[in-house]
């Protein structure tokens, strides 16, 4: 049992390293136009101070954390050419605060404002336009 959650925790904060080194690679001019496209995006969701599926939704509110974000990682990795991201993590290890994504935030509240909206409209035309 020790062993296993050893191994989760080391997992764990190789994915935070993952998350620092992608959002360095975004901003990095050595990092291809698509890979920084797919790693800016995961960065900034990973890194939003809140989820596009809240946890309190059972199920899915974790989905998001424990699928979504990790293969989001594994593909914008494989994006990034191996030698520079042996640097960015490299550099990510060394980063000691944490960093965090208002683009992420502002994403994913714009998504939430849009399927609200878009909830609404829907309702309007099944109950009054009908």
């Amino acid at each position: 049992m020790a062993g296993w959650i050893g191994s989760v925790k080391q997992w764990a904060r190789a994915i935070k390293r993952d998350v620092i080194a992608l959002w360095i690679a975004a901003r990095d001019p050595k990092t291809p136009i698509a890979a920084k496209l797919v790693a800016g995006a995961v960065a900034a969701y990973a890194l939003s101070p809140i989820d596009l599926i809240p946890d309190f939704i059972q199920v899915l509110g974790y989905l998001d954390d424990l699928l979504i974000v990790p293969l989001g990682i594994l593909l914008a990795i494989r994006m990034v050419p191996p030698d520079l991201m042996t640097d960015f993590r490299q550099r990510g290890t060394l980063q000691q605060n944490r960093p965090s994504s208002r683009a992420g935030l502002v994403a994913v509240v714009l998504i939430w404002l849009a399927v609200s909206a878009l909830a609404g409209w829907a309702a309007y035309r099944h109950f009054y336009a009908a």
